[in-house]
């Protein structure tokens, strides 16, 4: 008999994108066999978009565009023979790419404008969204709404704020894939107030001279100006006075009175709007003969109707004899102080009514002689009006919690509830055992129901005592004994530094610092860790036992960079530090948006937002790189660049150039960014000239001045700098620049421009023999004159 038929080749499982083309082929062994297909065991005649096919032994299904009712499971059968497989359509989530593009472009609004970014999408559902900013997932609270339907996800942000700007990042997810996109938003507003507080640099009779420092915020917009203001004590309109350049921060009027008193204020103006005003303490223009500041004034007692204060006289009377006092009064929380008597009073105690019952005052003093109102006392010990009221009562459970050779440390809890209303502090006092008198050892209330008190003699009996403090005076005393140990032998603090302590850690940001510092001392000493001098940040844990202290931080960040120090100090003023450096680092982030310029004839000046990562980063530096058609070859026209700005002068009229720049650090490169529109600079035409016709004017020759001078600079090396003026005169004058008195007129290494009397010198790559004095000369028949400025060089550094 003949053979049977056999499969030499069985179907196989496919997976196909959406919309694609997909085929299933099986071989048999014999031509003759004639087969049948079916999908999902339903046997399959005819079917939108799926072909049958068999050539020689080989016998095909096709399907010219898959769609999801193309999925499932086929089946052929022929004669004795049967193989099946499986089709799965792949749909995942997709965004035209026309919105991906217009994406790659920072979106930018200003404060308190609507921001609705909406995200059309196609893929198979449920498709998830998730909306991060800077890493974090964004959630709906009452500005940020995020909103999700089949087809698109959508942002809004009903009024945006400084605190919106960063990196956003949209990703859609559903059983075929993951689609991620990123966008940036930046949102602009009026600066925030300059930094306080307002300080007086200098006050006379005659000027007052104030200082302030840059707001931290300067909403996105460079500053402009500031804007200074002042208003006399007394009155209620504030009086402008003038403004000041964004790089200076003081002002000097001359617009005062003779003992009178002002306030000032300040605000920074963006191209957004103008800030908040920072207001100043009252400032008095006075005479060097007025009498000085009296020490603060204190409580002699309150009451809900009165309060009586007493004060001494000034050490500094001034040049005559000190006549009265006036008194000042003001509600504890605000800044404006009225005036408690408007005539000098000669006695040094007042007691005060027209008060309002339950709020707290403040005092101050000032003192009066022939030459006027001298300097205001510091403010009094804010006080309420109110009646005094009982004193607290008895602390509880005060015991000893530890004690070593040298100090005893206490512990207690506050007075029982109907005793212990209103403590606002506590006394501790102690006294030896061959001694009566009770000594206070602390200078402030204590606030806290701890209290370690030191200095004490080894192997000695010492009687202590807490009272519980309020506003009528301490209450009833709680009493115990204290015996000290005896001195165990003292070892000096001292760190034990080696190999396996480095002084400079280079960390990966996400990684964890961890630090251990093993040391000896004793009795155990008192272990501070420092960063930058300022205590450590909340995400550092410290742990000391046994001998070792350790440093932790679980996911290091770039802000935990720095110089990190741990001391040693013991009761005897013995003291051991060691100090060493973290630099947490990571790839840099991409440049910001790149433009382009031709500011000399025939270069281009390629200038570019900084990259984020330039705030943390130290040896971040970029590269430049071209090429000359859409598809050829990235070439480095420029490497370790440490500003935003490359000037590239190699250029061919009538070619099309790209340029792109990355930035780079120790870890490796950023994504490029890269210019939207070819450089091109054309090739030169054919001038021709027109012969002015000739008549007669006006006699309007004038010799030659500066309309505006030349002004210092100090550039960094490799970048470029251009030094312009402002020229007038009639003929136009001739200009002709110097530097250290040498004519740079044949210099090629110098590009000299003149637009109708704007006059730049540039150069292009600044060396450090580029420093000096240049000048600037201009002359015609009638005359000459010139303008001199200062160029300095700085290291990239």
């Amino acid at each position: 008999s003949a053979p049977r038929c056999h499969l030499n080749k069985h179907l196989l499982d496919v997976r196909v994108l959406k919309g694609e083309p997909a085929e299933l082929s099986c071989t048999v062994s014999k031509d003759k066999v004639t087969g049948t297909w079916f999908k999902d065991g339903l046997k399959l005649t005819s079917m939108d978009g799926v072909f049958f096919e068999k050539e020689g032994l080989v016998h095909k299904l096709i399907i010219n565009k898959v769609e999801d009712i193309h999925a499932g499971k086929y089946r052929f059968e022929g004669g004795d023979i049967k193989t099946e497989a499986s089709v799965f359509v792949e749909d995942p989530p997709q965004v035209d790419e026309v919105l991906l593009k217009n994406l790659s472009v920072p979106t930018v609004a200003k404060a308190g404008q609507k921001v609705k970014i909406k995200i059309p999408f196609e893929g198979r559902l449920p498709v998830r969204a998730t909306w991060l900013k800077d890493r974090m997932e964004l959630v709906d609270d009452t500005r940020i709404c995020v909103d999700k339907t089949e087809t698109f996800t959508m942002l809004s942000i009903s009024s945006s704020e400084r605190k919106d700007c960063g990196d956003y990042k949209v990703r859609l997810k559903n059983d075929s894939g993951v689609l991620e996109i990123n966008f940036k938003l930046v949102v602009t507003d009026k600066p925030q107030p300059p930094a306080g507080p307002i300080k007086i640099v200098e006050s006379t009779a005659n000027d007052i001279t104030i200082e302030w420092k840059p707001p931290k915020d300067d909403g996105g917009k460079p500053l402009q100006r500031y804007i200074v203001e002042r208003q006399q004590v007394g009155k209620n309109d504030w009086v402008t006075l003038g403004e000041t350049l964004r790089s200076c921060t003081t002002f000097t009027t001359n617009k005062v009175e003779q003992d009178m008193s002002y306030y000032f204020r300040v605000r920074a103006v963006n191209a957004e709007g103008t800030s908040d005003a920072l207001e100043s303490d009252e400032v008095k223009a006075v005479s060097k003969a007025s009498p000085g500041a009296p020490d603060p004034p204190e409580i002699v007692s309150a009451s809900r109707d009165t309060i009586t204060i007493s004060w001494k006289a000034p050490r500094k009377t001034g040049s005559s004899r000190i006549v009265g006092y006036i008194v000042q009064k003001r509600k504890r929380g605000t800044m404006a102080w009225l005036p408690v008597n408007s005539v000098p009073i000669a006695d040094k105690k007042l007691k005060m009514t027209n008060l309002k019952k339950g709020l707290q005052y403040e005092f101050r003093v000032a003192a009066v002689n022939a030459a006027g109102i001298g300097h205001a006392s510091e403010p009094s010990q804010p006080v309420f009006a109110r009646d005094s009221m009982e004193s607290p009562g008895q602390v509880q459970d005060l015991k000893v919690s530890s004690s070593d050779s040298t100090s005893v440390t206490l512990t207690w809890k506050r007075p029982e509830a109907k005793d212990g209303s209103d403590v606002k502090g506590y006394d501790v006092e102690m006294r030896s055992s061959n001694n009566l008198n009770w000594a206070k050892c602390n200078t402030l209330p204590i606030e806290v129901t701890t209290y370690t008190v030191k200095g004490l003699q080894a192997k000695e009996m010492y009687f202590l005592r807490v009272r519980a403090l309020n506003d009528s005076g301490p209450g009833e005393a709680a009493e115990l004994e204290a015996c000290v140990e005896a001195t165990p032998p003292v070892v000096s603090p001292r760190l034990l530094i080696d190999d396996t302590v480095k002084s400079l850690l280079v960390i990966k940001a996400g990684n964890t610092i961890r630090v251990n510092i093993p040391f000896e001392a004793s009795p155990d000493p008192v272990v501070t860790w420092l960063k930058d001098g300022l205590p450590l940040p909340n995400q550092a844990t410290i742990n000391t036992k046994d001998g070792t202290t350790q440093l932790l931080i679980g996911a290091a960040e770039l802000t935990d960079s720095g110089t990190y120090t741990v001391e040693l100090q013991n009761g005897l003023g013995k003291r051991e530090t060691f100090s060493f450096q973290v630099q947490v680092t990571d790839i840099p982030q991409s440049p910001g948006p790149i433009q382009l310029e031709e500011n000399v004839p025939n270069t281009v000046t390629i200038t570019w937002e900084p990259s984020a990562s330039e705030k943390w980063e130290n040896n971040l530096y970029y590269t430049v790189l071209k090429r000359e058609s859409q598809k050829g070859l990235w070439h480095v026209v420029g490497d370790l660049i440490y500003t935003n700005k490359f000037t590239f002068t190699k250029l061919i009229p009538g070619r099309d150039y790209y340029f792109r720049v990355v930035a780079k650090n120790n870890l490796g490169a950023s994504g490029p960014s890269e210019s939207v529109q070819p450089w091109r600079i054309r090739k030169p035409k054919a001038e021709f000239q027109v012969k002015p016709q000739k008549y007669r004017r006006v006699n309007q020759n004038q010799p030659p001045r500066f309309l505006v001078p030349l002004k210092p600079h100090v550039v960094t090396t490799g970048s470029e700098c251009r030094m312009s003026c402002a020229v007038g005169g009639h003929p136009p004058p001739k200009i002709t620049w110097y530097k250290d008195n040498s004519d740079l007129s044949n210099d090629c290494t110098y590009f000299c421009t003149n637009d109708f009397g704007v006059c730049s010198l540039v150069v292009l790559h600044v060396t450090k023999h580029d420093e000096g004095e240049y000048m600037v000369e201009a002359t015609n028949e009638l005359g000459r004159a010139s303008s001199k400025a200062f160029l300095t060089i700085k290291g990239n550094n």
